[in-house]
């Protein structure tokens, strides 16, 4: 009875403690919320110039929500529709057409296949002028997609000029839709590929769709591309999972502070395939959802993962009502693929001095088993259990990518060649490269390299150290060989150039799904999947931990590594 007395007790002590605690926190958050209402009103009243109260709220909203994370932000009721469109539909009401400022003029980009731009014979590289009788200059891109953007079956006039002669064009918007899954079909060798961009709403049906019509063709095996794919709505992934693995299995649990915020998602459907060898491509730039599929599937050791460590976004962001339709997006919880790893990166509650979040460091990994008992650590990402080499382009090619130097040789070649014969096998011949690097003659192509910071690095420092003149011959010489080798960089970066401008090319005549098709010849993580599904034993060797990497970033030999 006196134990159960000081239980009683001790029980009752903790809630009074937490209760306290409570209370405290109420105080402090209307402490706080009255000192700010007093000192934002009396900024409004006093100071000496007029202040914009909407911007000076949205100003300190902004600087203490930068406190927390970059994913917890507030979103006024100007914001709400490009926030939809970025984080929940793939739908809006608009012409069809991407458009991109050079040299402070504004020309259209790209032009999605079958919409009103395409239907009007929009061209990329017209530059647009007004739209609906405003001019375009001096307007920012937020501005331009409002005008652009309206209800389907409103009309805009756009006036253009295409070659020095002005044009112009009486479009009426229609739903554009952005389709999740941007392209899906058979990729030769008995290959299914599905390219999953976004998990925004309808993802889910849409690989569903994508597989069952691959499933058809009866496939030596899947790839689902996950390449740049930054993510989107949870659910949405578990769906996608559930495709693969069979009903009721844990695929994400996540945890928050809030016990409300602590849940566990598993698979409520049955699976489309179960049997059929899968492997998940991605890179730096896979993110959040993507890597709760790409995780999960690892952890269930149902798929292959090929490409390079996945971003290490483990944090779930939910979103909460405000006052006068606005909202704010709040990262609620972290979340844990079956095996109980969390793959976040970045360390936000302990930033250092300068406000800067920092990696966590491999100390703090933690080893977790997959289903079958292969080795996956926490932290940094979705390690892949084939690594890829990622392509890195060079300082010229990313010099005339920022100089639009591809896009206006791709409007002209499309301007002298009517047609083009195949997406999928077009490669630019030699001749026309040569011509290509006769156009840019007249041109702007200076950069500096990467060697080229360095040596100014080295140079600075030798100033700071009164050594410039001890070392100033060695560095001269070094520059004019730098400057030298510049000067063949059109030859000695050949392959690369050749492959963006082509790129580039052929989105001039197929579009976007032309331009996915183009890029299979050189698809290395494509060719690696292909690979491995020509070479059964290796994959299952690999399923069983045969090729698993014992220690982050330090693969075993028996490591499928691929350069």
């Amino acid at each position: 009875m006196k134990k159960l007395k000081y239980g009683l007790l001790a029980a009752g002590f903790g809630v009074a403690v937490l209760s306290f605690s409570f209370k405290e926190d109420l105080f402090l958050v209307s402490k706080n919320l009255d000192i700010f209402a007093s000192l934002y009103k009396e900024i409004n009243i006093n100071y000496v110039d007029d202040t914009n109260a909407p911007q000076l709220m949205k100003t300190g909203i902004d600087a203490m929500l930068d406190s927390l994370d970059p994913y917890t932000e507030y979103v006024p009721e100007s914001e709400i529709e490009d926030y939809k469109l970025k984080y929940v539909s793939t739908q809006y009401g608009g012409i069809g057409a991407s458009t991109v400022f050079i040299d402070g003029k504004l020309f259209i980009n790209d032009i999605s296949e079958g919409y009103p731009a395409n239907k009007s014979e929009l061209k990329a590289g017209d530059q647009l002028v007004s739209i609906n009788g405003i001019p375009v200059k001096g307007k920012n891109r937020q501005e331009i997609s409002q005008l652009l953007r309206g209800p389907k079956g409103t009309a805009v006039d756009l006036l253009v000029v295409r070659e020095g002669k002005e044009i112009t064009k009486k479009l009426v918007r229609e739903e554009i839709k952005q389709p999740n899954v941007s392209y899906s079909g058979m990729v030769g060798d008995g290959i299914g590929y599905i390219k999953l961009d976004k998990f925004l709403e309808n993802s889910g049906q849409e690989v569903k769709d994508a597989l069952l019509a691959i499933q058809k063709e009866n496939p030596k095996g899947v790839v689902l591309d996950l390449r740049n794919n930054g993510g989107g709505i949870l659910q949405e992934a578990v769906k996608i999972v559930n495709l693969f693995v069979d009903k009721d299995q844990l695929i994400v649990t996540q945890k928050g502070k809030n016990a409300e915020k602590t849940i566990s998602y598993r698979t409520l459907s049955t699976p489309v395939s179960t049997s059929v060898p899968l492997v998940v491509l991605v890179n730096g730039n896979s993110a959040s959802a993507s890597e709760i599929v790409a995780g999960s599937l690892q952890d269930l050791d149902r798929a292959i993962v090929i490409g390079q460590r996945s971003y290490g976004k483990g944090l779930v962001q939910q979103t909460f009502n405000l006052p006068y339709n606005s909202l704010v997006k709040v990262t609620v919880a972290k979340y844990y693929t079956p095996s109980g790893r969390c793959i976040q990166k970045l360390d936000y509650a302990h930033k250092n001095a300068d406000g800067v979040a920092e990696r966590f460091a491999d100390s703090t990994m933690v080893m977790y088993p997959t289903k079958a008992g292969r080795n996956v650590y926490s932290g940094n990402g979705v390690y892949p259990d084939i690594v890829v080499d990622a392509a890195k382009l060079s300082p010229i090619t990313i010099s005339m990518i920022n100089k639009s130097l591809f896009f206006n040789y791709a409007n002209q070649y499309r301007k002298e060649k009517p047609t083009l014969a195949s997406a999928k096998t077009f490669r630019l011949s030699d001749a026309d490269y040569a011509a290509f690097s006769s156009s840019l003659a007249d041109k702007d192509l200076s950069y500096q390299s990467r060697t080229e910071r360095l040596l100014s690095d080295l140079r600075a420092e030798a100033e700071k150290e009164n050594k410039s003149e001890e070392v100033k011959t060695d560095l001269e010489n070094l520059k004019y060989k730098l400057t030298s080798s510049k000067k063949t960089d059109l030859v000695s970066h050949k392959a690369e150039i050749k492959r963006v401008l082509e790129t580039q090319i052929v989105s001039r005549y197929f579009y976007e799904k032309g331009r996915i098709e183009q890029s299979f010849q050189y698809d290395k993580e494509l060719a690696a999947a292909k690979n491995l599904f020509a070479n059964q034993s290796q994959m299952l060797a690999i399923l069983k931990g045969d090729g698993n990497y014992k220690v982050i970033g330090k693969p075993t030999k028996a490591t499928a590594s691929i350069d």
